[in-house]
């Protein structure tokens, strides 16, 4: 025959088991949700990259990384761009750059803020290889204007970044986000500061 039930001493019983269940449990979920967050290194790799364009040279060219990225960042002499707004539109598979991935704010012929600094991600639109700088006029050709050269399955493209017609890319260089702080050129934040 049973007594009465002591609720209380049952509910300390309860109370008493669950604590180490609810203690586990937290200590095998913890590290679990910690893993899911974004390593320093995985941040680090996405975050803006200031590069000092002081020091850097007409005709002169840089690669940086962004985002796991090659960033060509190059002062452009006024003979090369003159070269490249001489091509005519016919010649170029998307001369006003209407298909191609670059920010609102950058000039559609130039492809850049200012004509002189260019900024274009050095990785090809066709199958993602990465181009040669082929600048000097004449170097691919009497007809050459000077630009890039994919080694891969041989895509042209002018130093604005904008693809010949014929080459196998389907459209310009990416133009990243950027923005021109002085002296300072910070890659992956638009001129209005944003990250992008």
């Amino acid at each position: 025959m049973s007594g009465p039930v002591n609720k209380s001493r049952r509910n300390t019983i309860i109370a008493v088991a669950a604590v180490p269940g609810a203690l586990t449990g937290a200590a095998i979920v913890a590290p679990l949700v910690a893993s899911l967050a974004p390593s320093e290194r995985a941040k680090a790799a996405g975050a803006p990259v200031t590069v000092d364009i002081s020091g850097l040279r007409p005709g002169e060219k840089l690669n940086v990384e962004w985002r796991g990225k090659v960033v060509w960042v190059m002062k452009r002499t006024p003979e090369q761009v003159a070269a490249f707004e001489a091509i005519p539109a016919s010649q170029l598979t998307d001369a006003d750059s209407k298909k191609s991935k670059q920010p609102d704010y950058v000039n559609a012929k130039t492809r850049s803020i200012t004509p002189e600094l260019m900024v274009m991600e050095g990785v090809c639109t066709h199958l993602g290889c990465s181009p040669t700088a082929k600048l000097t006029p004449g170097e691919m050709g009497n007809d050459w204007p000077g630009g890039f050269y994919c080694p891969c399955h041989g895509s042209k493209f002018d130093l604005a970044g904008r693809v010949f017609t014929g080459s196998p890319a389907p459209t310009n260089l990416t133009i990243p986000p950027y923005k021109v702080d002085g002296m300072s050129l910070v890659i992956g934040v638009g001129q209005d500061g944003k990250e992008a």
